[in-house]
């Protein structure tokens, strides 16, 4: 007879228990099963999931955890770490819920839904050596990450351990501990210039405070920009000066080695007291730069200055445009090339080329008013359906009126209930034009991505977002698309991890981002971590609700999904499972059951 085939794989393997639980419970048992249960719904478990992550065992206070890539098993237990310091403030130090970790990456013995052998042994017995608040990983961890990541490792040395023959290299990650503690006691820090500025922005982005003592030395070439002030007196030219600050942002995302936050997350400190070595902090970079512009019929003066955060807010460069109205493209040139010699002086503004510009000033104007308005509501992405034909009737050559108008086009359709005939081949259509208007424009690359995929042309799609990302990597909306394309091709850790990287880029994001997340995290079955995003401010009462009905089915929390179907089907009384299903682009019904699985258990009609 033949054997049994036996399936094997590399993959990164978290260990994680909680110090000292014994005693927790025989302190305070109801106390302690209280605080890990909270602990584990409000953090631990969605900072897994937001890194890629999979719980494959529970052992009582234990937990072991897959993850594809060694980062984001590093960069989740960072966080988990870090984090769990924030929680535990104020907390009696006998009280406290304090976890341990460690990391291997190694071959597995895959049995179902469980894993086994050498590779999750070793995480189990590295997790043993590390201290309370620890992260203890194994020599290839620790290879394999490099210089990818800015985190400082620290050489244990080889130790003998448990069941394993031979001793194994041990190194601990390196944080600062809070109580003082020696970094050889194995409390994870980031020490100094070596904290990872992408960590810190992640952290921001899912609202956690930064521990008062993480002391970051952010990437040399990482900036955010702030919302330029008007000081036109008019409030109708908010939309230009906001549109100023934008395309500064764009400018200075396409230039290769820089790390730029994202228009979303600085435009949350518009209007609001600037602090700015705190607003650096909390986004990770090292540059900030702000501004303001006054315009008038005729005459743009603008105000520019680029503070060095990370040198105790120390002006690198000041300047001020006074220029006709007609020249703004000219200034936005002009301030990138400043940024980018100031902060990198050997990149130097011969290798920066400047981005196709529109023909026409209203034309622009028209384009710059209807950003962001298909978000909104139906007759906000009307008014921007309108103002970008007319942008295109003064400029038919204007690549980011074709791309914006063929994101109102599907828009109308996929979220605000419009007709799909003509929208959608109109959609395709500008899309297409945008592209080959200028190939070499991300936004205008990731707009055809996303009308590919609601036309089920998958690979396209895919083939779209890479090109887009390629051409920015900064682009985050393009890594969120991406994420959003793996929802539906059935790779929801795929779509997880994409999600982290696109809060990454864009650490206070719209609500979008978290209604793709909740998507995958129904995927993936982490259906209260779903309900959380969905259930968010920024989600709450959107075209997101027909998913938060399916997580809240799914998290057994049925009584709620039936009122929210009650809700949704208030304002869609003719809408029908089938039809949800076939206005979503899944690519086969498997990857489609658990939202159906979710919907019927809420009462929506098949």
């Amino acid at each position: 007879m033949a054997e049994e085939q036996v399936e094997r794989r590399l993959a990164a393997i978290m260990a994680a228990d909680v110090v000292g639980y014994s005693r927790l419970m025989e302190t305070n048992e109801e106390r302690t099963m209280g605080a890990l249960r909270k602990h584990r719904r409000e953090f631990f478990d969605p900072t897994i999931a937001k890194h890629g992550g999979r719980i494959f065992k529970v052992m009582g206070d234990g937990f072991l955890v897959e993850f594809g890539s060694v980062l984001n098993a590093a960069r989740c237990a960072v966080e988990i770490q870090t984090g769990m310091h924030d929680r535990n403030a104020g907390v009696p130090d006998d009280c406290q819920i304090k976890f341990r970790i460690g990391i291997n990456v190694g071959d597995i013995i895959v049995d179902g839904d469980d894993f086994y052998g050498d590779g999750v042994n070793l995480a189990s017995r590295l997790e043993a050596l590390a201290g309370p608040g620890g992260i203890a990983c194994s020599a290839v961890v620790r290879h394999q990450i490099g210089n990818k990541l800015e985190i400082e490792f620290l050489d244990q040395g080889e130790k003998t351990v448990k069941n394993l023959a031979q001793p194994v290299h041990v190194y601990f990650i390196n944080l600062r501990s809070p109580t003082g503690a020696s970094p050889a006691a194995a409390t994870p820090v980031h020490e100094g210039p070596r904290a990872d500025p992408l960590y810190l922005a992640t952290l921001a982005s899912v609202g956690q405070s930064l521990p008062e003592k993480l002391i970051a030395a952010p990437a040399r070439r990482s900036i955010a920009v702030l919302p330029f002030l008007n000081m036109s007196g008019d409030a109708e030219q908010e939309f230009f000066t906001d549109g100023l600050t934008e395309d500064i942002i764009t400018d200075l995302s396409n230039i290769s080695g820089f790390f730029v936050i994202a228009r979303n997350s600085t435009s949350a400190y518009k209007g609001k007291p600037t602090d700015i070595r705190r607003i650096a902090r909390d986004l990770g970079v090292k540059y900030v730069l702000e501004g303001s512009a006054r315009r008038s019929d005729k005459r743009l003066r603008v105000n520019v200055q680029l503070i060095d955060a990370a040198e105790g807010g120390n002006h690198v460069w000041a300047e001020r445009f006074d220029r006709e109205v007609a020249d703004i493209f000219d200034v936005q040139d002009e301030v990138t090339r400043r940024v980018v010699e100031a902060i990198s002086g050997k990149i130097g503004s011969k290798n920066i080329t400047a981005r196709p510009r529109p023909a026409n000033l209203e034309a622009y104007n028209l384009c710059v008013r209807s950003r962001g308005k298909c978000n909104i509501s139906n007759s906000a992405n009307s008014e921007a359906h309108a103002d970008l034909e007319r942008a295109i009737q003064l400029d038919p050559n204007y690549c980011e009126a074709h791309s914006n108008l063929a994101l109102t086009l599907l828009f109308s359709w996929i979220i605000w209930g419009e007709p799909q005939i003509p929208n959608k081949i109109n959609a395709l259509m500008h899309a297409q034009r945008a592209v080959e208007i200028d190939p070499d424009d991300s936004h205008a690359r990731r707009i055809l991505g996303c009308v590919q995929l609601y036309e089920r042309n998958w690979d396209e799609a895919h083939m779209q977002f890479e090109a887009a990302i390629r051409r920015n990597p900064n682009n985050a909306d393009a890594v969120a698309w991406m994420g959003e394309l793996q929802i539906y091709l059935g790779k929801p850790q795929e779509a997880l991890a994409a999600c982290a990287e696109a809060l990454r880029l864009n650490p206070r994001p719209p609500g979008w981002y978290f209604w793709i997340m909740g998507m995958a995290q129904i995927s993936s079955g982490h259906y209260e971590e779903a309900v959380a995003n969905l259930s968010r401010e920024e989600t709450y009462g959107t075209g997101s609700r027909e998913h938060l009905i399916a997580a809240l089915a799914l998290a057994g929390r049925v009584p709620e999904a039936r009122e929210e179907a009650r809700i949704f089907l208030a304002g869609n009384s003719h809408c029908r499972i089938s039809e949800l299903v076939a206005n979503s682009p899944f690519k086969s019904m498997s990857t489609a059951q658990p939202f159906v699985n979710g919907w019927r258990l809420a009462g929506l009609p098949d």
